[in-house]
């Protein structure tokens, strides 16, 4: 049974047990049938609204999900064949001897400046172990 029909079966037993309205004890019944009628409406009105948004919200996530495949190309796979992120190497400069990170655009310029003693740092590609393949050993 929904709660308004609870609440209404509770007024019909109300009514049939020929509860006097003018005595305290009934003012006070039907004012908590009343009050539990008035309750179950709004309980019932809230309830399909939650059911409204849910659907909106629904709608929502799904042209999320249809942006996000359309705007980011993230594959399922496993390979680095999607990974856009720069990859960082380590270089030690020559002149003060502070390790200075740099990210793969920066491997062949013509040199590097480090931020410490803002000296040039030239990369010698000869002597490149890394196994990538960036055309560092080429």
């Amino acid at each position: 049974m929904e709660l308004l029909e609870k609440v209404s079966y509770l007024k019909g037993l109300c009514d049939g047990l020929k509860i006097n309205h003018e005595t305290d004890e009934g003012k006070v019944l039907v004012g908590i049938l009343d009050l539990l009628g008035d309750m179950a409406e709004t309980i019932e009105d809230l309830s399909d609204e939650q059911f409204e948004m849910q659907e909106v919200i629904d709608e929502i996530d799904e042209d999320l999900g249809c942006l996000e495949e359309d705007f980011y190309d993230d594959c399922d796979c496993d390979c680095d064949c999607c990974d856009d992120d720069p990859e960082f190497y380590e270089v030690e400069c020559p002149n003060c001897g502070e390790i200075v990170c740099i990210d793969d655009s920066g491997l062949f310029d013509d040199g590097i400046i480090c931020p410490n003693c803002d000296e040039k740092i030239d990369l010698d590609y000869d002597e490149c172990d890394c196994g990538c393949d960036c055309g560092c050993n080429e």
